[in-house]
């Protein structure tokens, strides 16, 4: 955790657990201010509701608006799909049937599929193997 303590000091806690002890490391921003402490204390993890009014409670890190949603660059099906099945564009691309081009620009957010592409890109998420083998089939 990061965070401001007062007159602008930065202030620096991290911790791990093992088994029952909790190792607490923090600093000050100060340089030779560092302390180690071990406590066998446990932590009460925060409710769903806790962390949301925490959050909702820090100005700096507020929900995004749906304007801010617009205005982001989603990554394309075709990308996430492609890093899942652990393949490189020119992979994707030769075992699709996909022109590398194209398939380049729908990754780089020049081109979007349209509908019957993002179907077929829909197949090749949920069937990548039967896709492949009926797209290239093996000699006999």
């Amino acid at each position: 955790m990061i965070g401001m303590a007062e007159g602008n000091i930065l202030l620096f806690v991290a911790y791990t657990e093992r088994e029952e002890r909790i190792r607490m490391i923090s600093a000050e921003g100060q340089p030779n201010m560092s302390k180690t402490t071990t406590s066998s204390k446990t932590l009460r993890p925060m409710t769903p509701a806790a962390i949301e009014a925490a959050a909702r409670a820090d100005r700096d890190a507020q929900p995004l608006t749906p304007g801010d949603l617009k205005r982001m660059k989603r990554t394309p099906q075709a990308k996430i799909i492609r890093r899942a099945l652990a393949l490189t564009q020119e992979e994707f691309a030769i075992r699709y049937h996909i022109p590398l081009g194209t398939l380049r620009d729908w990754e780089q957010g020049r081109a979007v599929p349209d509908q019957p592409t993002q179907a077929y890109l829909k197949v090749i998420a949920r069937e990548p193997e039967r896709v492949e083998r009926l797209l290239n089939p093996r000699p006999h």
